[in-house]
């Protein structure tokens, strides 16, 4: 897997009380190979949500893109290699190819933007089989010395968690079961507290992380 910069995280030092570090870094696993393939996209325009294409039902895949490549007699496939240029593979091709951009089939959505008919794609596509199961990675890197100490220490905090199949997902896991417990414990008035916030105090992620360890979802702490 290859790890990308995803977005800036400098943000999250305020509310983490962490003001004063001078690196923070945020990451997501991809598989190799995904990070250039979007890319493509994103040169053609195609992640574009601000504006709409009129009747873009009657379009086919083929004819959207068209409509963002250079003019010419090649095939659909040939001018995007050439747009592409140096930064165009077999291995992306590949994965676009796989997607179903350069077969003849009409797009579903009327009146929608670039982006819009692009997830509607990707949904299609990258949508759960019925013997399919995700998985979740996850993994906190700490680099810190204490006061009393001149030796920097570093702490590894790892979480791992699969999905069970189409409809108890990894996914649906961690982001669901946070959320029901959070209401539980509300309304058993173990959490006090009320408004929008952001759970980073003790009362409210200690008796959380304590029941979601129950359901398997754990952090798993190794100092380096």
């Amino acid at each position: 897997m290859n790890i990308n910069t995803n977005r800036d995280s400098l943000s999250y030092r305020k509310f983490y009380n962490i003001a004063t570090i001078p690196t923070m870094l945020r990451g997501t696993l991809r598989m190799p190979g995904y990070s250039k393939a979007w890319n493509v996209f994103v040169k053609l325009g195609l992640t574009d949500d601000t504006y709409k294409i009129e009747a873009s039902d009657k379009l086919t895949y083929p004819q959207l893109l068209e409509a963002f490549l250079p003019a010419g007699t090649q095939s659909t496939k040939e001018k995007l290699i050439g747009f592409m240029g140096a930064e165009s593979d077999a291995e992306i091709m590949s994965k676009i190819e796989w997607l179903g951009v350069f077969e003849d089939k009409k797009i579903r959505l009327a009146n929608a933007s670039p982006a819009q008919i692009l997830q509607d794609l990707l949904e299609e596509k990258w949508k759960l089989q019925e013997h399919d199961k995700d998985m979740i990675v996850m993994q906190h890197q700490f680099e810190f010395n204490l006061p009393d100490s001149i030796k920097n220490r570093s702490i590894r905090s790892s979480l791992v968690v699969k999905g069970e199949d189409q409809t108890y997902t990894a996914m649906a896991k961690t982001v669901g079961l946070p959320l029901a417990i959070t209401t539980k414990l509300i309304l058993q008035g173990k959490i006090n507290a009320r408004g929008v916030l952001i759970p980073t105090t003790k009362d409210i992620y200690e008796p959380l992380l304590a029941e979601l360890e129950s359901f398997g979802i754990k952090f798993e702490e190794v100092e380096m």
